[in-house]
């Protein structure tokens, strides 16, 4: 396939990298937002997302042509071969996902977008989505394609350039190939399906993940309570080709753009059509109560009340590598920590500013100052790279809690400090001494 004209809706994380990406691959892209003050500044190549790779291919997109942002989608699309919908679709009430963005947009380009021109959806919607969208525009001669976007945050670039594979769903079979072939060049395997089936892919393969890292959470509980070492137990586990090592490792509970809103989603869905999801409802309560335990696990390392304590909080990103916020397990488990009177003092590498219930400070050496414990709740690499002996002369307390087995335990150890990690044995200076 040649070049296509493709217009891209949305300019966040997903419509961002979508456009980037494919106008890396050679095609004509047009990424449009109702937002002009950030129109202006992608179109000075100013990328605001942390994401390795994104702004040198904005960058390189501005430069030769192929790239180009405009605000308002109606003109955009008016000689568009592919309209890429990448708008938000938020949990609504129920959990339900809100589709009044994409319905907006539909809404707008109805009138102008050109026949034989695929709308897809990029965004996660649930399925029947594609099917209200035909009814929305009311044109037998634009059809609708489900292509689902499966990037994780911090490698979304290499993901959408180096995919495990293509999901492309219509029911207008010509459609879907050639969408699909706007990939071609990746040399992807490929699942072109119909439109529905291509919508529960993504929820399916999210609520897999969720529900894989709240299985390894309950695991690591069970683990302390009976003296196993959950290291030992993945390193096992991970060994059978059926189950391999991917989202086997403990933390404070998963969270971010994708995996929170798409559980409850997937719930409702089942519940429209009358099934019970109990399975995936429990994974969901497992990810609540984690959040609980590790704020327990804390409560404990300091003498069992948090009030009036001081705690250090390394990390509040949801993940390392990205400075997004949304439905992060470590801003649940410092709202908690608060509201049990603690005063909470935080760093992260990508965040700043001011959030609510705690201190931010721009060294990771002042969380330590006068702090009962230290908590890791993201896995940034450099707080395994911490002088923790000067970390222990600045705290009050000796307890470092590791809810993500991140850190060499012997080097708290040597430093004079207490490390709890995730359903590993407590290990005390004292007793190792």
């Amino acid at each position: 396939m040649g070049s296509a004209r493709i217009v891209v809706i949305g300019t966040g994380y997903v419509g961002l990298t979508t456009g980037a990406c494919l106008a890396g691959l050679g095609h004509q892209v047009t990424c449009v937002d109702v937002d002009r003050v950030k129109v202006a500044r992608l179109a000075a190549g100013q990328v605001d997302i942390l994401e390795p790779g994104l702004e040198e291919l904005v960058s390189r997109g501005l430069s030769n042509g192929r790239l180009r942002f405009v605000v308002g989608s109606r003109e955009a699309v008016a000689d568009a071969q592919a309209v890429f919908l990448c708008v938000p679709t938020p949990m609504g009430a129920g959990g339900a996902a809100d589709l009044r963005a994409v319905e907006a947009v539909i809404d707008e380009i109805s009138g102008t977008v050109p026949a034989g021109c695929s709308v897809i959806t990029k965004s996660t919607v649930p399925v029947g989505t594609a099917q209200r969208i035909r009814d929305l525009l009311g044109r037998r001669d634009v059809p609708v394609v489900a292509n689902p976007e499966f990037l994780r945050e911090g490698t979304a670039v290499s993901d959408f350039l180096n995919p495990d594979r293509i999901v492309v769903g219509s029911d207008d079979q010509p459609a879907a190939a050639w969408v699909a072939g706007l990939y071609a060049d990746l040399a992807a395997p490929s699942v072109v399906t119909d439109a529905a089936s291509a919508e529960l892919v993504k929820y399916a393969a999210n609520c897999f993940l969720a529900m894989k890292l709240s299985y390894v959470n309950a695991v690591a509980e069970l683990c302390e309570r009976l003296g196993a070492d959950i290291e030992s137990v993945t390193d096992g586990m991970g060994y059978d080709r059926r189950i391999g090592r991917a989202f086997l490792k403990p933390g404070p509970g998963w969270g971010g753009s994708c995996l929170p809103k798409d559980t409850h989603a997937l719930v409702q869905v089942a519940e429209s059509v009358g099934f019970d999801f109990s399975l995936l409802s429990a994974a969901i309560q497992e990810n609540i109560a984690q959040r609980d335990r590790i704020v327990a696990k804390i409560a404990g390392a300091v003498g069992g009340t948090l009030a009036g304590t001081r705690i250090g909080v390394l990390g509040l990103a949801f993940k390392a590598g990205t400075n997004d916020l949304r439905d992060s397990p470590a801003l649940s488990v410092t709202a908690m920590l608060a509201a049990h009177g603690a005063e909470v003092t935080a760093y992260d590498p990508a965040v700043g500013g001011e959030q609510p219930g705690m201190r931010i400070v721009d060294d990771p050496y002042q969380v330590a100052k006068g702090a009962d414990a230290i908590v890791v709740l993201t896995e940034w690499a450099e707080f395994s790279r911490l002088d923790w002996t000067y970390v222990a002369d600045l705290m009050h307390g000796d307890a470092v809690v590791d809810t993500r087995n991140l850190l060499d335990p012997q080097a708290i150890l040597n430093a004079g400090l207490c490390w709890l990690g995730l359903g590993r044995p407590r290990r005390h200076a004292r007793a190792n001494a």
